[in-house]
């Protein structure tokens, strides 16, 4: 594709996005930007820390994916999001990266290729990873995919990664006016609960410290994380500091 063909691709893409206030809807015109480089699959997605380290999110906590179906569910069904190389390298960088690079990596593990060696039999032979780091370490990944096993040129790999940080500023500003909403209606029990959490205590020291039950507790903060659409008390309790909502 010409510079100049992408340049004017791009710009439209831009252009069209500036009226849109819903992620699927953002989603689908930057799917038909991809498409000019052979991308028909496309995913984005975030990290959440677990216990032993991050894991992706499920795909029905507002993940958008656009991959084959049994793909999809082959790796969620392995738990491929626990060895994805991918999602190893991203944490690293800044920039984007390229699929090939990764599997060639002396630092990839053979278990590690085997994800990216099924994705290829899925129709995913070859792509790029873009990391987008957010405030207190939040971390949120988009890959675009094609069906072909071929290198990304450079200028390809800028233009998908500025259309990827376009994208998710634009999903996170989405998110932050909607948590800003729910966020009036946190309670001063759930508030209390939530910054116990984000300073690191678990239920039984939080309802030690309030004085209420651990059940309590939980029911709380399971308010808090539905109201501000996070996916853990971890994530929540970033949300809620990121938001003003707690002062840690």
């Amino acid at each position: 594709m010409k510079l100049l063909r992408v340049a004017v691709e791009l710009g439209r893409f831009l252009d069209q996005t500036d009226d849109i206030t819903q992620a699927e809807q953002l989603f689908e015109l930057l799917s038909a930007f991809a498409l000019n480089f052979d991308c028909p699959w496309i995913a984005y997605g975030t990290l959440v820390p677990d216990e032993k380290g991050l894991k992706a999110a499920h795909p029905a906590s507002g993940a958008i994916l656009k991959y084959p179906d049994e793909w999809k569910e082959r790796y969620l069904k392995m738990g491929y999001d626990r060895i994805d190389p991918l999602i190893k390298k991203s944490r690293r960088r800044v920039g984007a990266v390229r699929w090939s690079d990764v599997y060639r990596d002396a630092s990839t593990t053979e278990n590690e290729r085997r994800v990216l060696d099924e994705a290829a039999t899925f129709g995913l032979r070859s792509g790029i990873t873009v990391p987008l780091h957010g405030p207190a370490g939040s971390f949120t990944i988009m890959s675009f995919a094609q069906p072909l096993e071929r290198e990304f040129h450079n200028t390809t790999m800028t233009y998908l990664q500025l259309a990827a940080l376009h994208f998710h500023l634009s999903v996170t500003k989405f998110a932050d006016s909607s948590a800003l909403k729910q966020a009036h209606g946190l309670s001063a029990r759930e508030k209390e609960c939530v910054l116990w959490a984000a300073r690191g205590k678990s239920s039984w020291e939080i309802g030690m410290i309030v004085g209420i039950s651990i059940n309590t507790v939980n029911f709380h903060l399971k308010n808090v994380m539905r109201k501000l659409d996070a996916h853990s008390r971890t994530v929540a309790a970033v949300k809620a500091a990121d938001l003003g909502i707690i002062k840690l």
